[in-house]
């Protein structure tokens, strides 16, 4: 009788249902959800002993980068993911292009965490934190004041939260007579066919922004615009952080993002202006490529500069860094190639003296993600979290704790791989993108996909 309970006691601890060394991939599937806040596309990966593996795209991304690489890793095992990265990276690039490769290497992550038993922050290194700081981004539709923004920013606070980011951008001097400087017409232009890209926070940018002239004002990058902000702009701005801090006080860090598509000139004297209200940090005030914009704007104000959420691979933030253009990173764990990009790019911030802060718009999978590898991290800030005001998403998966978030950080998990049992099907269904319905339909059309994807002769 003893023996029994020791037996039984034993099986419970221990996986017999996997032999990691002949697991294989046997298929992949999608489903796209939406305002969750954003366009979220989820990933599965299934095995032939039935572990599957839980992955997503960037926000706003098209499942095609990720169903186009179903052919290049079926028959693989999952848990040689270094391998398989390094056969599929070459088939992504910046901000959404990264989303099919970094989705696969977090799913075969979370299956090599599930056949061996092991979390992925163990993979990845073991942690050097219990628990990860999540700062909150917080916006308001239509026009408003400074002082409703630091009501809405207290809300956070009183929520437990102890990072806080705002938008503060040209969008709030669009209806403001003589804030801005701009070719005649071109603002109408910019309120016409872009202004959905303007106040986007709440949702997500659709197919129609990719077309025609929404796609020509909404492509134009900030030094090209030719939009500057005027002394009267910069009054106006200027007052709306005062009012902020008078509401919320000087010691929460409050960062800020979108000031919008205004050249380096006008971000220098907008970030002069900012630098007495402690602002934590002044986020992608131009396309992360130019590199010598960035450091000549870090090299004129005390404001901290900060970009990084559309950068592939973490070799890609080595330029930024050494040229001193950023104090903070912000890389997309969902757009950087995975959870051992993300590993990288924190390791040449300790290269570089570099803070970093994790971009975090998605589900519960590319938050999960995020908490493990901040946890592996040795130096992180915060993750992002953008989904307060959506009272389902984290009923999108089942297993994590309720609630998830207490005082404004996640505990991180030891259960194995992300440490999210399942998907929930029915919660996907209720919220299924209309323009991409079904729930993990057959890809066999995907099964014979191929090139010769030598990059060399």
């Amino acid at each position: 009788m003893e023996k029994e309970k020791l037996i039984d006691r034993i099986s419970q601890n221990v996986n017999t249902c996997s032999a990691p060394s002949q697991l294989k991939i046997t298929d992949l599937r999608v489903a796209q959800i939406n305002g969750a806040p954003k366009h979220c596309p989820l990933i599965k990966i299934y095995t032939n002993q039935g572990i599957t593996g839980f992955g997503e795209l960037r926000d706003a991304s098209s499942a095609t980068y990720a169903l186009m690489l179903k052919s290049r890793i079926i028959g693989e095992n999952p848990c040689n993911v270094d391998k398989l990265f390094r056969r599929i990276r070459q088939f992504a690039g910046p901000s959404r292009q990264g989303g099919g490769v970094s989705g696969i290497e977090i799913a075969l992550w979370d299956i090599a965490g599930k056949a061996w038993g092991v979390p992925l922050w163990q993979m990845l290194g073991g942690k050097f934190r219990d628990r990860v700081r999540m700062y909150c981004d917080t916006d308001i539709e239509g026009r408003h004041t400074g002082a409703d923004m630091g009501r809405a920013l207290k809300a956070r606070l009183e929520q437990g939260f102890t990072f806080l980011k705002m938008d503060l951008g040209i969008e709030l001097l669009l209806d403001e007579p003589g804030c801005l400087s701009a070719p005649a017409g071109f603002l109408e232009d910019v309120k016409k066919y872009s202004m959905k890209t303007l106040i986007h926070q709440r949702g997500s940018v659709d197919r129609d922004m990719m077309l025609g002239k929404n796609y020509e004002i909404f492509t134009i990058p900030h030094h090209a615009a030719g939009i500057q902000i005027t002394e009267k702009g910069l009054d106006w701005l200027e007052n709306y952080v005062r009012e902020i801090r008078d509401v919320i006080g000087y010691e929460p860090p409050l960062a800020i993002d979108h000031a919008g598509h205004i050249g380096a000139g006008s971000v220098i004297r907008l970030a002069k202006r900012l630098e007495k209200y402690n602002i934590a940090w002044l986020e992608d005030v131009a396309p992360w490529q130019y590199v010598e914009q960035y450091r000549r704007i870090a090299e004129s104000t005390t404001v901290p500069i900060c970009t990084g959420e559309d950068i592939y691979l973490a070799e890609n933030f080595e330029p930024l860094m050494k040229a001193g253009g950023v104090s903070v990173v912000q890389p997309d764990i969902l757009t950087v190639g995975g959870a051992m990009e993300l590993k990288k790019t924190g390791d040449l911030c300790d290269k570089y003296g570099v803070a970093m802060a994790i971009h975090m718009a998605e589900s519960p999978v590319g938050c999960m993600a995020s908490i493990h590898t901040a946890a592996a991290l040795q130096n992180v800030l915060a993750v992002e979290f953008h989904s307060v005001d959506v009272p389902w998403w984290k009923d999108i998966v089942k297993g994590l704790p309720d609630p998830l978030m207490k005082n404004g950080f996640i505990d991180v998990p030891d259960a194995p791989g992300l440490g999210i049992e399942d998907f929930n099907d029915e919660v996907i269904s209720e919220h299924i993108h209309e323009k991409y319905p079904g729930v993990w339909s057959p890809t066999d059309a995907w099964d014979l996909e191929w090139s010769n994807d030598r990059e060399w002769s």
